[in-house]
């Protein structure tokens, strides 16, 4: 009885349920914690270790697989996105769980390649966590899609710091344990929660009017859990705090990613009042005084029937307005829209990329302390957070209040990217923690961006898919700028310094990070044509939002 009263609420029940999961998944993001013990354990140099770390990239974001998965099975009764959640908690033991095994001496030595394979299969994980919650939430809050996508997205961007705490509270200098804690965790909970997330059809009413209220809720804590961890980094980057403090401020922020679930039952029960408010008017009070047929039942079946083929009918009209053409990948690849959405995404997430991977060697190349550094890195995934979460929540306010299309919103954040890739070619002192948070938020914006304006303009249907390829983008874009452009121009310039086996000064990166702002601002100026070239299509769909 319990679970089919909550079946109207479901949706809510799904968002919580996916929020915790996407808490869970920041390993691909940790790869510094048990990079050092992996590297002297299974005697790599560097470059190899850096070999090993392209991998977990692309396992990270070659999320095809899971899109095909999903949009296999979503739709079946019997089965569901709990499908996509379990391969990926497969996924996610075998790799890890090999490499513990690996690092501890249980089994031998590895060859590189292998490790590899079990880094990839590691990461791959990730993305079938990430497409079962995120195209759950778009099909459940489509008229806010933005804002779940950016709620998924900027969990997902804190998941990492949430797991160190984890890390530093319990396992603090056992990077092997860390290891064993990323094979088992995030796989156990999401089976013990993934039946949780499933998709919940409503109608227009039910889902658009009260949404936004518990959304901007779900948003409030997301803020909050970020702001909190923010100032965690600060107080461990300058006091050493004792084991109980530790363990306090962890149940402190265990109960602020906890809270969600209150926001669901209230969500829920405000569902029920709506679903039992029309038996109490008219239809008793009005229908059996003034209309009284020869077969009351019969009549009432009929009405009942008419309207609820009424509702399926106008929940279909506003999916496919929404939803756009509902293409699958093939048909998608064939438009001009895909290619100047990936190509956006190549110099927006590539340049973003490229500059996390040489976040500390620009730090060292400027003068900036280990401690400085390392603050650095850790504030990167607040500002993550920051462009995941707010692109997402901003672009939906602008476009239902002020009819604003979501792709000017990717030509903006792009132009300020570029602007942050010119402050650190630039390199004064002191402007690298400023340029790394425009570059951090905006290259968190896209990904809250362009998987939203993917299911808008392709639909929801092959959503998964087709995000998921364009994501691709992401090392592909890093590989050439990180490999063919940043790390080409700093041995250059290093060799060109006698008696030092590193380069100092600003023309370190210099001359890339102004190659990185001319591709950022191509970047912006191609998102600029996809959005010209769509003008029509989010003509109809901001109608909808704006005059539902």
């Amino acid at each position: 009885m319990l679970m089919k009263s909550m079946e109207g609420g479901s949706k809510w029940v799904a968002a919580v349920a996916s929020i915790w999961i996407q808490c869970s998944l920041g390993a691909t993001y940790s790869f510094a914690i048990y990079s050092p013990i992996l590297k002297s354990t299974q005697g790599y140099d560097q470059s190899t270790l850096d070999s090993i770390s392209v991998f977990k990239d692309i396992g990270a974001n070659a999320g095809v697989l899971s899109g095909f998965l999903y949009s296999a099975v979503s739709h079946r009764r019997h089965q569901g996105p709990w499908v996509v959640h379990a391969a990926g908690a497969i996924q996610c033991f075998v790799g890890y769980f090999f490499m513990w095994l690996a690092v501890t001496g249980a089994i031998a030595p590895p060859h590189v390649a292998v490790m590899c394979v079990f880094m990839f299969v590691a990461s791959h994980a990730q993305t079938f966590f990430n497409t079962a919650n995120v195209v759950t939430s778009v099909h459940n809050f489509p008229d806010y899609s933005g804002t779940m996508v950016g709620i998924m997205k900027g969990f997902l961007g804190l998941s990492a710091a949430i797991i160190i705490q984890v890390y530093q509270t319990f396992f603090a200098g056992k990077p092997a344990t860390f290891l064993l804690m990323l094979a088992v965790v995030p796989p156990l909970l999401t089976l013990l929660l993934m039946f949780f997330v499933r998709i919940q059809h409503t109608t227009q009413t039910q889902s658009s009017y009260q949404d936004k209220r518990y959304l901007n809720a779900f948003s409030f804590i997301s803020v909050i859990v970020a702001a909190y961890l923010m100032f965690l980094i600060f107080l461990n980057n300058s006091i050493v705090l004792p084991h109980w403090a530790r363990a306090l401020t962890l149940a402190l922020l265990l109960l602020l990613i906890a809270s969600p679930l209150y926001i669901a039952i209230k969500a829920h029960q405000h569902h029920l009042q709506t679903m039992q408010s029309p038996l109490k008017t008219p239809l008793i009070k009005e229908d059996l005084e003034s209309i009284k047929p020869e077969n009351p039942t019969i009549d009432h079946v009929n009405v009942s029937a008419n309207g609820v083929q009424q509702q399926q009918q106008q929940h279909k009209e506003t999916t496919s307005e929404d939803a756009g053409e509902d293409l699958n990948l093939v048909q998608a690849m064939r438009t001009l829209n895909f290619w100047l959405l990936f190509m956006a995404m190549l110099c927006g997430l590539g340049s973003g990329l490229a500059t996390i991977n040489n976040i500390s060697q620009i730090g060292e190349s400027l003068g900036y302390t280990a401690r400085e550094r390392s603050t650095m890195v850790s504030l990167w995934s607040i500002w993550n957070f920051l462009g995941r979460f707010g692109a997402g929540y901003v672009s939906d306010i602008f476009m239902h209040k002020k009819g604003w299309p979501r792709p000017l919103f990717m030509t903006i954040t792009l132009a300020t990217m570029a602007a942050g890739h010119v402050m650190i070619a630039l390199g004064f002192r002191g402007n690298l923690y400023l340029a790394l948070l425009l570059v951090g938020v905006c290259f968190g914006s896209q990904w809250s961006l362009m998987p939203t304006i993917t299911s808008e303009i392709f639909g929801v249907q092959h959503m998964g898919t087709i995000y998921n390829t364009i994501a691709v983008a992401n090392p592909l874009g890093s590989y050439v700028l990180s490999v063919r452009v940043i790390g080409y121009i700093y041995d250059r310039e290093e060799s060109l310094e006698v008696g030092s086996s590193s380069c100092n000064g600003a023309h370190c990166f210099r001359l890339s990070f102004f190659i990185l702002a001319a591709v950022s601002f191509a970047g912006a100026l191609v998102a600029l044509a996809f959005m010209v070239k769509t003008r029509a299509q989010y003509a109809r769909i901001i109608r909808r939002k704006m005059f539902p």
